[in-house]
């Protein structure tokens, strides 16, 4: 992503259900984050071919904490379909890498990335949260079982082999389930088939198993529909008894939704599964919030400290070097002794740690410029308030 109009650096999140730009803005005045926007969507619209008019309608604009906030929660999957799912994490991280080799990330970009990468590590390890997409799983086998009566007697098509199909298969197999077929549609179905003792089933074969299977569920990392309604229709010509129950649980779709139009199918997509939420398992997403919290009130109030970081530097700098001014002229004189030295520099060290320290706690209450007018007033300084380091915005496909 080039850079330019105030924008000193960007990191871009692309994934299969999400486009989002984090800016580094050099100013943060609202004019500078239109300009900067406004270049965004420029270049969007130059790479894609989208009449610009159609970008702006589409997209969102978030800036100051609610940028960290926003990516906290998205790495740590709390803003995925699926609540909890991983995958993000591993995206969000490889976004900053993406920027880092073509150049474009900065400074506050990478403290943005690399603490979100810590919130979500936190989240997982403190929280629940990680379970959400088996819940998941068992919550749609459990709407799916108000209209299957006995599970034992299904034959099953399974589409995808990552995480969440094996979470799938062990949640048939709890309902008693033994007749299985999966299939990959990165052709990853043998391997998956030998681990766990069920059938392979290949792209040539794929109609007349959906043909001969009463239940189907998708759950592919595919970034295209798997199972489209003319597939359906033409399995149901195929078959005698062509009910046929889908569970979508593909993030984007597995399924077109169209195949419902076809006579004898029923299809139950993630986004009906989730008005069914939450269950207990889910509630963990509330832990899993307060952490995201707390990180973000932990990442505001570290930028906010930077605000008033070069009067603490001159200010230091000031006093030690009046220290050192003083040390020189003692030693002229034959009057400065190594352990005067070492009391002296213990003395300065410790008469400066509070004022530094109460600096950093005023600028984190928002009075940065009360901070450095005290400074600059006391110790001719000269110090300007740094540029606030809430300057990073958010734009995204809304």
């Amino acid at each position: 992503m080039e850079q330019g109009g105030f924008v000193s650096g960007a990191v871009v999140l692309a994934t299969c259900n999400r486009f989002e730009a984090y800016l580094d803005v050099d100013e943060p005045l609202p004019a500078a984050r239109d300009v900067a926007t406004a270049g965004t969507i420029a270049m969007i619209s130059e790479r894609t071919g989208i009449d610009p008019e159609e970008l702006r309608s589409s997209f969102a604009v978030h800036s100051e904490n609610a940028v960290a906030e926003h990516l906290f929660a998205v790495s740590s999957g709390l803003e995925s379909v699926v609540v909890g799912e991983g995958e993000i994490a591993g995206q969000v991280r490889r976004a900053l890498d993406g920027a880092r080799a073509s150049g474009t990330t900065s400074p506050e970009l990478e403290r943005l990335f690399q603490r979100a990468s810590s919130a979500s590590r936190a989240v997982q390890t403190r929280t629940g949260v990680g379970g959400a997409g088996r819940s998941i799983v068992r919550l749609a086998l459990d709407l799916a079982s108000s209209r299957i009566a006995d599970w034992s007697t299904q034959r099953v098509l399974l589409v995808g082999t990552g995480k969440y199909a094996g979470a799938s298969l062990a949640a048939l197999r709890d309902r008693g389930v033994t007749e299985v077929g999966v299939y990959s549609p990165s052709g990853r179905a043998h391997r998956f088939a030998t681990r766990e003792g069920v059938r392979a089933v290949t792209s040539d074969g794929i109609i007349a198993e959906i043909a001969s299977s009463t239940v189907i569920v998708t759950c592919s990392t595919a970034e295209t529909v798997v199972l489209t309604k003319e597939m359906l229709a033409e399995a149901a010509g195929m078959s005698e008894d062509s009910r046929t129950f889908v569970i979508d649980m593909g993030m984007p779709r597995n399924v077109d939704p169209a195949v419902a139009e076809v006579a004898g199918v029923q299809l139950l997509d993630l986004e009906t599964i989730r008005l069914h939420a939450p269950l207990e398992e889910l509630s963990a997403a509330d832990d899993a919030r307060a952490v995201v919290g707390s990180a973000v009130a932990a990442f505001t109030a570290e930028s906010a400290e930077h605000q008033v970081t070069s009067s603490v530097v001159a200010y230091r700098s000031h006093v030690f070097d009046l220290l050192d001014a003083e040390i020189e002229r003692l030693r002229a004189r034959g009057e400065a002794g190594e352990s005067v030295e070492r009391a002296m520099r213990h003395l300065v060290s410790v008469l400066v740690h509070r004022p530094t320290q109460r600096a950093k706690e005023f600028a984190r209450d928002g009075d940065a410029e009360r901070v450095v007018a005290a400074f600059n007033t006391l110790f001719d300084l000269g110090t300007e308030v740094d540029a606030p380091k809430s300057s990073i915005s958010r734009v995204e496909t809304a």
